[in-house]
């Protein structure tokens, strides 16, 4: 299999400075994104430390199998999908022990979307908000689901899209890293087709632009950087409420 990867940030057209990061580890086939929140730039260190500690970790673990892990494996979960698991509890606690100690970080936080590659699946795990997407032909998947206030609301009771538009608490999101010295990660597994193409975006992008919008760029668009930069543009054209991260990865089998 190979893989052929772009990612993109953008500040959009509200905000004065980005709490967003994104990692691109090619020897690793590991790709995230994370959206960061908190006061006073304390969320792009958030973000930015749940990237730097996944990397890490993936990289420790990529050169020596044997390497001692900080949690136990989960029974029910593979090597690949605790391998992720672990990384990002991993990063919530840095986050957390961070968050505690210094006064101007305390409640900072951050949502985390990655996906590792073998060569016959694609694991997404996550936590909050941020997305991951796949496009199959024409047809637009979306493989996580938000840990939103919204989401549970919709998933208690159908609400109209009158409602939906109206409610007033879209943003606030029930698991992020950083909150709680333990955090649940949710993990998935696909079994990717040639030329199926993985998205990764925070909610700047799934907030602002719809899906069938983000399907029409992917089927059109086979350039990764092109893509990247017109689903950016879209989000801001929409007006950019939020910071933009999109990270874009096509699967080939040959």
């Amino acid at each position: 299999m190979r893989l052929d990867v772009q990612g993109l940030t953008h500040v959009g057209m509200k905000r004065n400075h980005n709490e967003d990061n994104f990692l691109v580890l090619p020897d690793e086939r590991l790709f995230v994104v994370a959206d960061g929140m908190g006061g006073h730039s304390s969320g792009e260190i958030a973000s930015k430390i749940a990237v730097d500690e996944l990397a890490e970790f993936f990289k420790m673990t990529g050169k020596d199998q044997d390497a001692t892990w900080p949690y136990k494996m989960d029974k029910t979960r593979n090597y690949d999908e605790n391998r992720l698991a672990t990384g990002i509890k991993l990063a919530n606690v840095r986050i957390y022990e961070r968050a505690s100690s210094e006064q101007k970080f305390r409640g900072m936080g951050t949502t985390i979307v990655s996906v590792h590659f073998n060569q016959a699946y694609a694991y997404v795990a996550h936590v909050g908000d941020s997305r991951v997407y796949f496009q199959r032909g024409a047809v637009l998947k979306q493989i996580t689901e938000d840990h939103s206030l919204l989401n549970d609301y919709l998933k208690a009771k159908k609400l109209t899209p009158e409602e939906i538009e109206a409610f007033p608490h879209k943003n606030v999101i029930v698991r992020a890293l950083g909150m709680k010295d333990t955090v649940q990660v949710d993990v998935t597994r696909v079994e990717p087709q040639d030329g199926d193409v993985f998205l990764l975006c925070s909610d700047g992008l799934s907030g602002m632009v719809p899906d069938p919008a983000i399907s029409d760029v992917l089927g059109k668009q086979k350039d990764l950087t092109a893509a990247c930069a017109q689903l950016i543009d879209l989000a801001n054209a929409n007006g950019g409420n939020d910071n933009v991260t999109c990270v874009l990865a096509r699967w080939h089998l040959h």
